[in-house]
């Protein structure tokens, strides 16, 4: 039997009415937000600090190094290949990361 007072629908359109919808839009991103859990930054020692400058100092293109950074109140780590140095910006390139050389707290080669 077909409804002559409504036509039929295209596919698309029919889709659409199956669509999730989400009435507080970014919630569940501030949910998360508020969920994580937020460290204070690590004040290191004028001797660690030269530890890790020596050890900046001995790495070379291609080594596969270990970095332990703060970002955002949360220490991160990253495995990989380093590719270098930028000294004006102070950034250290690993896997493709970038990782502002202030905020390492630690290394391992």
């Amino acid at each position: 039997m077909v409804n002559n007072a409504h036509p039929k629908m295209d596919r698309a359109n029919r889709a659409k009415q199956f669509v999730p919808f989400d009435a507080l839009k970014g919630f569940r991103e501030a949910l998360a937000e508020k969920e994580r859990v937020t460290v204070h930054r690590k004040e290191l020692s004028e001797d660690r600090k030269a530890e890790l400058d020596g050890i900046l100092h001995n790495i070379h293109h291609m080594d596969i190094i270990t970095a332990e950074y703060f970002r955002d109140g949360e220490y991160l780590q990253v495995t990989g290949e380093f590719s270098g140095i930028d000294e004006i910006s102070r950034m250290l390139k690993i896997a493709g990361v970038l990782i502002p050389i202030d905020d390492i707290s630690d290394l391992l080669i």
